[in-house]
């Protein structure tokens, strides 16, 4: 085949393929075909589509481009190079340089490069979020959609229509395989969300072969089930009907739009295209070669940008997204005078910050014997934040009224088809697209939150731990937390689960013990911009502890802190969480009736503790104390590092079993007596 370069939208296309190819095969690592493939899509809807402004790429109504197939991440480098978008620094301030520079991509998949194997969110200006994981970023996408919409319904007025974006995201047979993928497709279908659009790279081809080896249904017969506008083109490289079909996605106003693109995976490399040996490795030097010899380029020059490329996209997508920003800013200007108090919101969610007086209906609980589950006093806890954080939003998959999750409050709403100014969100059974969607609308400057059955968090890890490698402050409300859960037996009972979710790193996992304790580790969890929260919430009674016999439950803030205390150096330390940190209390009674000096710590949240001054851990935990007991309805691992080698455990080893909860746990031993036995044997 031969295709000559003879005009400058051709000549741009072929500088992304060639791009992705010379940078892949420099790395000696990556996947070229699928930006060979997709070049025209993304040169489709980046410079002849979307308003966006690579001077200001993070202009609050810009309209959001998603790699979902994050292993083509070359793709979006190319892109986001020849579209010159500017870098930005940690502060939001626009710098005079390129986000992607031209020796960037020749570093790409190199130590301390923007440009990694897959897009990392916030390490260079123009990555919306971080993807790689296939179906996390068309899930993110749906988060963001719904932003869109929501910002639109409480912000926007008839004078001023601050917030009209649309969201494109390109995916992949392997994005759409996966089962988050169809839960998230699922909801925005549900929800008729008009300004979404998913274009799907339809090239057939797979790691192992073709697609038909596993996969032949029709996709888009699948999508008009789910409720979408489904487009097809028959060729990625006829940018006119990709121009068609996008037309088709803007015209339609009451489904999300699927695109069906029909392409050549490695196009233009003769003798890999179209097989999956152009998935992912290099394709050759010699290959390359006779690739840029059908695109009419020099065969032996490396990262070849012909004259007028970037040309081309500053006077397309850079002057179009230049006239649309400062329209939008002239507007942003108007409003702030006509809407101070809603400006005054608008600015807190540009710039990531709590509003003034955000905590300043957070209870305090009375102390009480037979006290309260934390899933309740969570939802206390959760609705006096909200309703002063009007830009909290989140929900459940399918059991708010289990976890206590719903914003109860007058101005709440619902979040529902054709009505986005709501607050309560309803996820249904889809724990996966659930954990994406609120990183989406995490990643749209929301506060965003969602519950279910901390059992369930298997359905959702993979959404936690982009959450936290994305620095996003989300919210994880996880009730029934434990063997407590009783008669729904083993399968709901988590016991593996808290130190599977620990084991993220950056997510700060909160076993709050008593209401008390809620309050504070939902204060310090709202104060941190950077990590996830877990919250890991009980289904059962837990006493509230007398404050003025124990200590302030405002230590939460340090992640552990001295319960109580015992005159000198105690003889043995009992440190424990969530529904067992009473057992501990009840167990330092009876130790020290019998002469024990007994130290019972509070650890929350290991995470946080862990992250505290070697003195202020030493002061609750003195190295010269070995001998500890730790407590808690689940395996030991994470314990270790806090009791010592001479430490014990008390807990679970195993999974549990249906009964009551008070008989579970004492059929698997885990009381006060236990505890008792184990600190006299330590």
């Amino acid at each position: 085949m031969s295709v000559t370069s003879t005009d400058i939208e051709t000549q741009s296309i072929d500088t992304i393929r060639a791009l992705s190819m010379d940078a892949v095969q420099t790395a000696n690592s990556g996947h070229p075909g699928t930006p060979m493939a997709l070049a025209p899509i993304a040169y489709q809807v980046f410079n002849k589509t979307m308003n966006y402004d690579p001077a200001k790429p993070h202009w609050p109504n810009r309209d959001r481009f998603i790699l979902s197939c994050g292993h083509a991440s070359m793709l979006l480098y190319s892109t986001l190079h020849l579209a010159a978008v500017k870098a930005v620094d940690k502060s939001g301030k626009v710098l005079d340089k390129l986000s992607i520079t031209l020796e960037d991509i020749k570093n790409f998949r190199q130590l301390d490069s923007v440009c990694a194997g897959h897009p990392e969110y916030s390490v260079a200006a123009g990555i919306e979020t971080t993807t790689g994981p296939l179906g996390a970023g068309v899930s993110n996408s749906v988060g963001m959609a719904m932003a869109e919409k929501w910002l639109k319904a409480n912000y926007n007025t008839d004078e001023h229509a601050l917030f009209d974006y649309n969201v494109y995201a390109v995916c992949s047979d392997g994005d759409l395989m996966e089962g988050v993928a169809c839960e998230a497709a699922s909801l925005a279908g549900h929800l008729k969300l008009d300004n979404l659009c998913w274009l799907y790279d339809d090239n057939h081809i797979t790691i192992e072969g073709d697609t038909s080896l596993a996969f032949t249904e029709d996709v888009g017969k699948r999508f008009e089930g789910l409720g979408w506008n489904v487009v097809k083109v028959a060729d990625a490289n006829d940018t006119q009907a990709l121009a068609a079909a996008i037309e088709s996605f803007q015209s339609c106003s009451d489904k999300p739009t699927l695109v069906v693109v029909r392409s050549v995976i490695g196009w233009g490399a003769p003798n890999k295209q179209d097989t999956h040996g152009a998935h992912g490795a290099p394709l050759g030097w010699d290959e390359i070669a006779l690739a840029k010899k059908n695109y009419g380029f020099p065969e032996d020059e490396k990262f070849y940008v012909p004259d007028g490329v970037m040309e081309n996209f500053a006077e397309n997508v850079g002057q179009r997204g230049k006239e649309a920003s400062g329209a939008w800013d002239a507007l942003w200007t108007q409003y702030q005078k006509a809407n101070p108090e809603k400006s005054a919101e608008l600015l807190a969610i540009f710039d990531g910050k709590l509003p003034a007086g955000w905590d300043k209906d957070i209870p305090v609980f009375e102390a009480s014997e037979k006290g309260d589950a934390t899933r309740n006093t969570s939802g206390k806890v959760l609705n006096a934040i909200a309703k002063n954080v009007p830009f909290m939003i989140g929900g459940s998959a399918d059991l708010a009224p289990s976890n206590k999750s719903d914003l109860t409050f007058e101005q709440a709403g619902q979040f529902l088809p054709l009505q986005y100014g709501g607050r309560n969100l309803h996820f249904g059974i889809r724990e996966h697209a659930m954990a994406g969607i609120i990183n989406g609308l995490s990643l749209s400057g929301l506060r965003s939150y969602g519950a279910t059955f901390f059992v369930f968090t298997d359905y959702m890890r993979g959404g936690m731990r982009l959450s936290s490698i994305m620095h996003q402050p989300v919210l994880y409300v996880l009730t029934h937390d434990s063997i407590g859960v009783g008669e729904d037996g083993p399968t709901h009972q988590p016991v593996e689960q808290l130190a599977a979710c620990r084991a993220i790193p950056g997510m700060m996992v909160f076993r709050p013990g008593d209401a008390n304790e809620v309050a504070e580790c939902y204060r310090t969890a709202m104060q941190i911009d950077d990590h996830p929260s877990a919250f890991i919430l009980s289904r059962q009674n837990m006493p509230t502890l007398d404050r003025t016999k124990f200590a302030s439950a405002s230590g939460c803030s340090k992640g552990g802190y001295i319960l109580r205390d015992c005159e000198a150096t105690p003889d043995v330390i009992l440190i424990g969480c969530g529904s067992e940190l009473s057992l501990c209390v009840e167990a330092a009674e009876t130790l020290t009736a019998e002469g024990k000096k007994v130290r019972v710590v509070s650890m929350p949240c290991m995470d946080l503790f862990a992250e505290q001054d070697p003195s202020y851990i030493d002061s609750v935990l003195p190295p010269s104390v070995t001998n500890r007991v730790a407590i808690e309805a689940g395996i030991q691992m994470c314990w270790d590092r806090w009791i010592g080698s001479a430490g014990k455990f008390v807990g679970m080893s195993g999974f549990g079993v249906s009964a009551p909860f008070g008989e579970v746990y004492e059929h698997f031993g885990i009381n006060a007596d236990a505890v008792v036995k184990a600190a006299k044997s330590c």
